[in-house]
């Protein structure tokens, strides 16, 4: 994770929540992973507030998030006290198995790693899901070259096959650019079915 970025988090982790909640519900997003996601374990790979936990655990799947914000997992936990959240950051995550989920959910994440981390973080979160399982990533689209918004966050500019090379020999079941009905902003999603080991 950019570290200016995850300092924006850790400082003002209760506002960018309080933001998250405000805006409307990624019902778009939603209807992918219930139309692609299997039942079993399953993560939400930079959690932030916990939303889409709940989202995912009150829809019967087995969910747990991770974020490498401290801040925001204390958000996360104070907001849904009944469901799981650990730390751990892309492109290693760390502390999580190979194999471990059915379900893997990274939305709007990698587009906060500078791109030579992009490609490792893509064959990390395939690594940590069981074959046969689905992996929902999606990023911000930045034209030209990586901005910083006004909190300092990185939005890295790349080429999405630096993604889908990364899923060469996996199933593509979505490679599509669309405008997010929950932020408004134009997003890259791709859903993956894991084909092997």
């Amino acid at each position: 994770m950019d570290p200016a970025t995850l300092s924006a988090y850790d400082r003002q982790a209760a506002a960018f929540a309080d933001d998250w909640l405000a805006q409307p519900a990624p019902d778009d997003m939603y209807a992918l992973l219930a139309r692609h996601f299997t039942p079993g374990p399953t993560a939400d790979v930079g959690c932030g507030a916990g939303r889409d936990v709940a989202w995912l655990a009150s829809h019967g799947f087995d969910a747990i998030g991770y974020d490498a914000s401290s801040a925001l997992l204390q958000e996360a936990r104070r907001r849904h006290p009944q469901l799981r959240f650990e730390q751990s950051a892309l492109p290693g995550l760390p502390g999580i198995g190979s194999a471990r989920f059915q379900n893997v959910l990274c939305e709007t994440v990698i587009m906060h790693l500078d791109p030579p981390q992009i490609g490792p973080a893509v064959r990390r979160l395939l690594q940590i899901l069981r074959a046969g399982g689905h992996l929902y990533l999606s990023w911000r689209v930045t034209a030209g070259t990586a901005q910083r918004d006004r909190h300092r966050r990185l939005y890295s500019a790349f080429d999405a096959s630096l993604v889908l090379d990364e899923c060469a020999g996996h199933e593509i079941l979505m490679d599509a650019e669309e405008v997010s009905a929950s932020s408004g902003k134009t997003v890259h999603r791709v859903i993956v079915r894991k084909t092997n080991a």
